[in-house]
């Protein structure tokens, strides 16, 4: 610690970070401290300060300094052993929603952990055919009631599972609704970006189980590797498959990979057993479906069958999310016209036309429409619905 150092280092008051853990409030933590101290008689000294990696802080960082030698080299391993005890037995993190991601709100809180509030999701909410609910519920909720007596049988405890489908099907909402009904449980997401840091969250996942792994959009570096376009994409599919394979079978881990092109992935993941176990596949919702659907996304608007039926009919073929946006843009059209009372089918035509027809066939993709066929539903062409929509206006 001398002036003479590229980064010198000046001694003054104890400076503090405000941490957000998922409560109200945030929790104070200590940036940088220096202790000198000893034990029976051998001196010490422990450095806390912030990790920084890649030129942003991505943690604490705990040095100590002993004198050389096998007493020192003791003291040293059983100090870490006394963090990681007391880091263990601690309940800041567990049980909740996180992801490591710098971040800094208004308030000046931040951390290299975000804790994500999710909003909670009921199990009525989740609109998926009755057969995809039961597979989830086995291999989820029923796997976990199960797991120690599993154990006992010297079986495995870790559970892989890969949510597949077309976008806007429900995946991410499913994942939602599983991280509301695993108390105890502490889920970590793990997104595109943050997939160089998959060690860490291996890390975390063994650290704070039992534990929820996710990793969403996994064919990002798990494809087929004839389809890798760089080396780096195949270190990040070896780097993952090499964690999965090196957790041990006791691990109360469960790993949930989501992806919208299932055809691309990697054979070494996708079809060897004890990488993923279950396949679970999130179809374009049916007839039932979107009736429930539109139901569940119309809120408090209220919505008469007959319009249930017509959406239903002039939807075949749409997502979930489409269904949602369609809801939301029809309570716009009918508070612009009509403003009271039940839902009209005109201001769900008008919904329809600006979603599918006005805004052309890159809007109708990013909808999640683009396999629907309007004429299939209500007998008439885009043209022709066009044309009594305005006739209408």
């Amino acid at each position: 610690m001398t002036r003479g150092s590229p980064f010198p280092v000046d001694i003054g008051p104890l400076q503090h970070d405000e941490v957000d853990i998922g409560e109200p409030d945030p929790v104070r933590c200590l940036k940088t401290g220096l202790w000198l101290s000893s034990a029976e008689g051998l001196p010490f000294a422990v450095l806390v300060g912030p990790f920084v990696q890649y030129g942003a802080v991505a943690g604490i960082q705990v040095e100590i300094g002993v004198p050389p030698g096998e007493v020192g080299l003791a003291f040293s391993q059983s100090f870490f052993r006394e963090i990681e005890k007391g880091v263990n037995a601690g309940r800041t993190y567990r049980g909740r929603v996180i992801s490591l991601e710098m971040g800094t709100d208004f308030a000046g809180r931040g951390g290299a952990v975000k804790v994500h509030r999710l909003h909670q999701v009921a199990r009525e909410d989740v609109i998926l055919p009755e057969r995809t609910l039961s597979l989830l519920d086995r291999n989820v909720a029923s796997f976990i009631r199960t797991r120690e007596r599993i154990k006992d049988l010297g079986l495995s405890a870790k559970k892989g599972l890969l949510f597949y489908g077309p976008p806007g099907t429900g995946k991410t909402h499913t994942i939602h609704y599983l991280a509301s009904q695993l108390p105890g449980h502490t889920t970590l997401l793990v997104t595109a970006e943050q997939v160089g840091l998959l060690s860490e969250y291996f890390r975390l996942a063994r650290f704070l189980q039992p534990s929820v792994m996710i990793v969403e959009d996994v064919d990002l570096i798990a494809r087929e590797r004839t389809h890798m376009g760089d080396p780096m994409q195949e270190v990040l599919l070896n780097k993952l498959l090499n964690e999965m394979d090196g957790l041990r079978e006791d691990a109360d881990v469960i790993f949930i990979l989501t992806t919208n092109r299932p055809d691309q992935l990697e054979p070494a993941l996708a079809a060897r057993p004890g990488r993923i176990d279950q396949a679970i596949e999130f179809p374009l919702p049916d007839t039932d479906g979107r009736a429930k659907l539109v139901r569940l996304y119309s809120r408090s608007l209220s919505v008469p069958d007959d319009v249930v039926n017509a959406i239903v009919q002039k939807t075949k073929g749409t997502s979930a999310a489409f269904i949602k946006e369609l809801m939301r843009r029809s309570a716009q059209f009918h508070v612009e016209v009509d403003g009271n009372g039940a839902l009209q089918q005109r201001s769900v035509d008008a919904a329809l036309e600006e979603m599918l027809f006005i805004g052309g066939s890159l809007n109708t993709k990013l909808l999640g429409a683009d396999t629907v066929d309007i004429a299939d539903g209500s007998g008439v062409s885009g043209h022709q619905m066009t044309a009594t929509l305005r006739s209408r206006t």
